[in-house]
């Protein structure tokens, strides 16, 4: 049975506080493991590959066999049904107008004193796209991750993906052609992190690397990070639902369910002002964990992780919410608009009764790789301006450099920082000279 917690009863700002610290994360000690595997293929490039793909994935390859052919991805891609298809081409083509709109403007001006500045932003050159093999292979993630890419004009984008005894699914290969996807290399795992960081005889290093993976492609993100840029490292699933007891209760037990059948580490919470909702919600949970086909994961998450809160007010429940700073947070409420307002923290809003989290998913057009843990106060969803670089401009005339070189000289002598002070100090003196 999920937690429920009630504002009104004593005591509640401790459980709360409890359940926001609870440790979901699926964290073995990993680390020593990952720092072999990826010095291994540092110094051995394509043969360490090789054999830690066989060793864990159970499948063999060779140099010339790291890399999907066009003929095999065509077949592949011949296999999924046309209804798969269109949507992900749907899907893809509502991923790219969305986020075609953030690409950001380059700027240019001139200051008072005479000073040109500006930026201007630019891609990263290559990016590294992980995907996850077997049960957890999301074609939907291939068109979060890649689309952005190639709005913002990467020029090359790799994808990694394990094929567990050999197995591909088809929909990942085409949403990879969809989605503008130059190669596609049939590795996994930490060493496939370490090979897109470092560079093998036959995978050229990327600038970025992008995507989900377990708890060994985890720790490699974070240990290759500083050589390459990576985009976050993502936790168990979760979602938040607001209820003003308005909506239909099966409505939100399946919305939770959404988030509960990812991971048995998953988190689906409930806040409501109707308490008799709240156990309306939960008993619909119940029912339908009953025919879920993944109730086994669903039912573990909801019952380890699960909570129901009631609250006074929807003044409360964003106040509440924005404590969680979940991942996902729908609100299912009279007047969504004016509530979200009041939200300072979410990885993502869906505004209303008709806008399941679901949507967001797959069709909606905002990135789905989004903020977990908590880290939704300080970070932000996967986005364009992930594989863009913004670069300053400045460039001063002479009349600028007289009126606001001194202060720079003043500051670097300061610092004693003497030849930082002297380079400006000798252009001004050459300004001096030239009016003589």
């Amino acid at each position: 049975m999920p937690q429920y917690l009630s504002t009104r009863e004593e005591g509640f700002d401790a459980r709360f506080t409890d359940l926001l610290g609870m440790k979901r994360e699926d964290s073995p000690d990993v680390d020593a493991v990952v720092a072999e595997i990826i010095a291994d293929v540092r110094t051995r490039g394509d043969a360490a590959l090789i054999e830690l793909t066989e060793r864990f994935d159970r499948f063999s390859l060779t140099p010339e066999s790291l890399a999907f052919t066009p003929e095999e991805i065509a077949a592949e891609i011949a296999k999924v049904p046309d209804a798969e298809r269109a949507a992900l081409e749907l899907a893809a083509e509502r991923i790219r107008a969305y986020h075609a709109r953030q690409m950001p403007e380059d700027q240019r001006w001139s200051d008072a004193s005479g000073a040109e500045l500006g930026w201007r932003w630019g891609p990263v050159s290559a990016a590294g796209l992980y995907v996850p093999g077997g049960l957890a292979s999301y074609p939907s993630s291939v068109l979060m991750n890649a689309i952005p890419a190639k709005v913002a004009g990467v020029e090359r984008l790799v994808v990694v993906c394990p094929t567990p005894g050999g197995v591909v699914n088809p929909l990942v290969l085409l949403a990879a052609q969809i989605a503008g996807v130059d190669t596609v290399y049939r590795v996994g795992g930490a060493q496939a992190i370490a090979a897109l960081a470092y560079g093998t005889q036959t995978i050229a290093p990327v600038d970025k690397i992008t995507g989900p993976g377990n708890a060994f492609v985890a720790a490699a993100k974070r240990r290759v990070f500083g050589r390459v840029g990576i985009d976050m490292i993502a936790g168990p699933s979760e979602i938040l639902v607001i209820a003003d007891g308005t909506g239909d209760p099966d409505w939100i037990a399946l919305d939770l369910m959404s988030q509960a059948e990812h991971d048995e580490s998953a988190q689906a919470i409930l806040i409501t002002t109707d308490a008799e909702f709240g156990q309306a919600v939960a008993r619909a949970v119940e029912a339908r964990l009953e025919t879920l086909e993944r109730r086994a994961i669903a039912g573990v998450s909801w019952r380890d992780f699960g909570a129901v809160i009631v609250v006074r007010d929807l003044d409360e429940a964003a106040e509440l919410s924005n404590r969680v700073a979940p991942e996902h947070l729908e609100l299912c409420v009279a007047d969504p608009d004016a509530l979200s307002e009041k939200i300072t923290h979410a990885g993502a809003i869906f505004l209303g009764a008709y806008t399941p989290e679901a949507i967001g998913d797959y069709v909606g057009g905002p990135n789905h790789v989004l903020p977990t843990a908590r880290s939704a106060r300080f970070s932000s969803g996967l986005s364009v301006l992930d594989f863009l670089k913004r670069t300053t401009l400045a460039k001063m005339s002479p009349g600028a450099l007289r009126a606001i070189g001194p202060a720079a000289e003043c500051l670097a002598i300061s610092e004693s920082l003497e030849a930082h002070g002297l380079s400006v100090r000798a252009r001004l003196d050459a300004l001096n000279e030239g009016e003589e």
